[in-house]
């Protein structure tokens, strides 16, 4: 390890500059900028310190860059918002400008401060961590990213339309692509559907292009009924264990039952099944590849009511919307609207089943959570429903029950307005008064009834007599704990996988070289689910763009001289694999020393605390820069500010 006493460049002889920022107001409106500016001029060693508006912006960056190149400052302070949303930002002006990115720290005055403080704490407070900053940055040494090679090879984890777009992309990439299936079938959940919303189109057409594609590739190879087993490794060196079995007993049976009926030959779609690329396994076999990146496409599951609610499980005639799609496109252009052989006259279509759901108000389901996201595609798809229903069945009268109409996308509004035309009856209920579903005790033919108070004519109570109740289930994530106990990955409050950013970041997990597409994420249509896969495949043809693959130097080091081997560091350490105890031999004595993997350390320096010789540090957050800043904190001059 590198003594930083050694260092020929004196840290008082360092040039730094400070750059803070406004933030369009969102700093200014409650720190005094310009007076940081004016007391952080007074640290010794502060060659320059500007502001600007928006210091992200290209004239924001141009200051930094101006300022390297010209050798008047050879260290930079920004002090902005979270770290985590431009850091990028301000390593890449520096790159731009020759100079080593890693000679760079960041202060956060707004999280830290203008959104939590106000007045002169706000601006008091902003001084001392722009301080800090100032004096670690002198202790800023020049650093190298850590260089892993990368093996041009992407595994896929998920047949559905986002995994076979992802797949796809990397191959047209020139990657190499194992596609791996838990079920026998790919094209996943939106193969289950008929026709897209808005546009209408057939789901078969597109699903059987997108496979073909995919079978027919080369460079990709599927393995369906496949399941992960074991991983390890790190961004472009991961190992990847799975197994390839039968289904279990009944798991598919209805499907495979219809792909045996079909008539049609594998490698074809099956309506409301997918496409079978191959045949199904009748014995388990083992399967290890080794790939650069994962993408995890692993999708959606569609929320099961709870038996009773609206009364789902106690009527027959009460069915979701998916239940709904299947039954219209077998149908086909008949007059009638025929279910379970009865003829269907009046339809009551119920909004934000196992969506938004809130607590005090909705019952948790069997894992005691509440779904309080907005599943988003449920309000198009069951308005594109309705207009179909009401255009190919018009003796067939509708009654829609909503909290609120979300047509968020392009050609949605319209599907709203379409609906409206085609006599659809709209009834808006708020979420503690939802409809009751009720046997129909009148002497009509309908066998159910609808009761709610409608906020559309201030609280009138309504009843509609109903032949089937239609309900918008929601999405929610499948179980994937295995693969988030497998790989550590990040999971989100509503159980989807989380990003590292929704803006900056999208498709990235925290988990380098594991990437996101579709609805493992968030809830999306088809076309959002399609664009995030093919993000994926971008990042991923990025980050294998070379034979190899630079991680930030942020890592773990270990002063052998210092180091007595006692093992503290690997008991301590959160990433498998990252630190080791290894064979050396010292002094012509063979003896046993810490021994850091770069590419597998997250930098947390969990083991620089618990190191009885203080033998390691991690790079960049060193216990000297840590000291300095505390100094520079604490210390009689800046205490007055």
């Amino acid at each position: 390890m590198a003594d930083e006493s050694e260092d020929k460049e004196k840290t008082s002889e360092r040039k730094v500059g400070v750059y803070l920022c406004y933030c369009g107001g969102n700093i200014s409106d409650h720190v005094d900028v310009e007076k940081v500016a004016e007391k952080v001029r007074k640290i010794p060693g502060i060659v320059t310190v500007k502001t600007n508006t928006f210091m992200c912006s290209d004239p924001g960056q141009d200051l930094i860059i101006e300022d390297l190149k010209k050798g008047t400052v050879d260290r930079v302070v920004v002090a902005s918002c979270a770290p985590d949303l431009h850091e990028t930002t301000f390593r890449s002006a520096i790159t731009r400008a020759g100079a080593n990115p890693y000679i760079y720290e960041h202060a956060n005055i707004r999280e830290q401060v203008s959104w939590i403080h106000h007045g002169d704490k706000a601006t008091a407070k902003a001084t001392k961590l722009v301080a800090g900053a100032t004096a670690k940055a002198k202790q800023l040494q020049p650093l190298e990213p850590i260089r892993v090679e990368a093996k041009r090879h992407a595994v896929v984890i998920g047949g559905g339309i986002a995994g076979l777009r992802a797949a796809k992309d990397l191959a047209i990439q020139g990657i190499g692509v194992t596609l791996l299936e838990k079920s026998p079938f790919l094209g996943g959940r939106a193969a289950e559907l008929d026709r897209i919303a808005p546009t209408g189109e057939e789901v078969s057409g597109l699903i059987s292009e997108l496979a073909s594609e995919v079978l027919n590739d080369p460079v990709i190879k599927v393995h369906t009924c496949a399941h992960a087993t074991n991983s390890e490794g790190y961004v472009g060196n991961f190992k990847l264990n799975f197994k390839t079995q039968p289904p279990d007993p009944g798991e598919f049976d209805d499907k495979i039952k219809r792909m045996g009926v079909s008539g049609k030959s594998l490698g074809e779609f099956i309506p409301f099944v997918g496409v079978c690329p191959s045949t199904i396994p009748e014995k388990g076999v083992e399967h290890t590849v080794e790939s650069g990146v994962i993408v995890l496409a692993t999708g959606f599951r569609t929320y099961t009511p709870r038996n009773g609610e609206y009364g789902f499980g106690n009527f027959e005639e009460v069915i979701t919307l998916q239940e709904l799609i299947q039954v219209m496109a077998e149908n086909g252009e008949s007059r009638e609207l025929i279910v379970n052989g009865k003829k269907i006259k009046n339809i009551a279509m119920i909004h934000c089943v196992g969506s938004r759901q809130i607590p005090g108000i909705h019952d948790a389901g069997e894992d005691q959570k509440l779904n309080e996201y907005c599943s988003r595609t449920c309000c198009a798809a069951m308005l594109q429903a309705a207009n179909m229903i009401r255009e190919t069945h018009p003796g067939t009268r509708i009654f829609e029950f909503y909290r609120d109409i979300r047509t968020y996308g392009l050609g949605q509004e319209e599907l709203y307005e379409r609906a409206s035309k085609n006599k659809v009856i709209f009834f808006r209920f708020e979420a503690d008064e939802a409809p009751a579903i009720s046997q129909n005790s009148g002497s009509d033919s309908h066998p159910l009834m609808v009761k709610v108070k409608d906020t559309l004519t201030f609280g009138e109570e309504i009843e509609a007599p109903v032949d089937l109740v239609v309900l918008a289930a929601g999405m929610e994530p499948n179980d994937v704990s295995d693969l988030v106990a497998m790989m550590k990955l990040p999971v989100g409050a509503d159980r989807f996988l989380q990003e590292v950013h929704p803006k900056l970041r999208p498709v990235e997990l925290a988990v380098t070289g594991i990437l996101l597409a579709g609805t493992c994420q968030a809830p999306f249509d088809i076309g959002e689910a399609c664009a995030a896969a093919s993000s994926a495949a971008v990042k991923a043809s990025a980050l294998l763009s070379r034979d190899y693959v630079e991680l930030d130097p942020f890592v773990a080091e270990v002063d052998i001289d210092k180091c007595t081997g006692t093992g503290a560091c690997v008991e301590v350490c959160l990433s498998d694999g990252a630190l080791s105890l290894v064979e050396m031999e010292i002094n012509g004595e063979k003896t046993m020393r810490a021994k850091v993997t770069p590419a597998l350390c997250m930098g947390c320096g969990a083991c620089v605390a618990v190191c009885p010789g203080n033998a390691i540090n991690v790079m960049g957050w060193t216990l000297k820069q840590y000291e300095a800043m505390v100094d520079m904190i604490v210390s009689d001059e800046i205490a007055a500010f």
